[in-house]
């Protein structure tokens, strides 16, 4: 019998979905790690898993044990399941501009969610920060162990990737991958998949699709912290700070992309391969038709498919949101059908 071991048994080994359209105006095979399967419907139920487990193993929690952690909303999620399948409580500390749709599933999963005000960084009110004192100070007033899952710089997250993600993609190629790519958030996903793959074969070219408004495609480009212009309506990627996560990738080709450029390419996968997907999703697909065509055809490449579009349906999916800021949006929801039902029985 093939049984999975329940909700942390259906984590990872997600399957590589090979996008046809994409493939066919590149020449390449333009692959897409679905990691809108995982049961927390993210990438960000790996590193939950892998943060909670090496947590365990060192005795930081046992059931009963609160888990804190300042998140844009998918490793909220999947710390949330994760925690809810092995006797946890999770306290989620997240920006108020991120989608209602994430903030619901999490509300609908149990966490105790608490929103705070999108700021830089470098203010000492801004989520990650506000995440780290609070786990402080429950410490300090609980007798449950505590655990600030801290995913920039825990490097159980890289470790995860590693161990799994890069390994998956290695043995469903057989080997035959030529490139990699995908965004930073956190940068555990890039460095345990590069890390891997390079171990394999250092051929393998490893891309960064970096969103406007950060720092890592001048990071990897010229090496100093420097913020590209503009923005992007992305949630949960793009780093302005090396993390201890981030200090173990290594990007042979780093990409500035646009949302002009990615929710065009977004739309095609929906219209003509049925697979709606979220913005973290859009950049690592409009980088994985970049690095295509600088590799050139008959190349092998593969990207991660974050998360699904429906938890970004009152933003990256709104007609008025996408107007309001002049991005392209696709033609259904430009001018949407509505039909009368006498109209239609006629």
């Amino acid at each position: 019998m093939d049984i999975r071991d329940g909700l942390i048994g259906s984590i990872g080994n997600t399957p590589l979905l090979k996008l046809e359209r994409l493939s066919q105006q590149t020449g390449c095979n333009i692959l897409g790690k679905a990691e809108f399967l995982n049961p927390g419907g993210s990438v960000k139920d790996r590193t939950a898993q892998y943060i909670v487990e090496d947590a365990e193993r060192k005795g930081l929690l046992e059931p009963g044990g609160i888990i804190v952690e300042g998140t844009a909303g998918n490793t909220g999620i999947g710390l949330t399941v994760v925690g809810n399948a092995r006797g946890y409580r999770t306290v989620i500390v997240m920006p108020d501009s991120q989608s209602q749709e994430k903030k619901d599933a999490l509300r609908l999963l149990g966490a105790e969610l608490i929103l705070v005000p999108a700021v830089p960084y470098s203010d000492p009110n801004q989520y990650q920060h506000v995440a780290q004192r609070l786990a402080e100070k429950l410490r300090r007033e609980s007798a449950a162990p505590v655990l600030y899952a801290d995913q920039w710089d825990n490097t159980a997250n890289r470790e995860g990737h590693l161990a799994n993600t890069g390994k998956e993609i290695w043995t469903q190629t057989q080997g035959e991958v030529d490139g990699f790519i995908c965004a930073i958030g956190t940068g555990g996903t890039i460095s345990g998949v590069s890390e891997y793959l390079k171990s394999k074969s250092k051929n393998v070219t490893i891309g960064l699709a970096d969103p406007l408004g950060t720092c890592m495609y001048h990071y990897f480009r010229d090496g100093m912290l420097k913020a590209t212009d503009g923005d992007s309506i992305s949630e949960g990627i793009g780093q302005g700070r090396v993390t201890d996560n981030v200090a173990g990738a290594v990007v042979d080709e780093p990409f500035l992309i646009t949302d002009e450029e990615a929710l065009p390419v977004l739309f095609e996968v929906l219209e003509h391969e049925g697979l709606c997907l979220g913005g973290s999703s859009a950049i690592n697909l409009a980088g994985a038709v970049r690095l295509a065509k600088r590799l050139g055809p008959g190349k092998t490449i593969v990207t991660i498919l974050c998360d699904s579009g429906f938890r970004y349906a009152s933003k990256l999916w709104n007609p008025n949101y996408l107007a309001q800021r002049q991005l392209p949006m696709p033609s259904w929801l430009e001018k949407p059908v509505s039909r009368d039902i006498s109209d239609v029985l006629k």
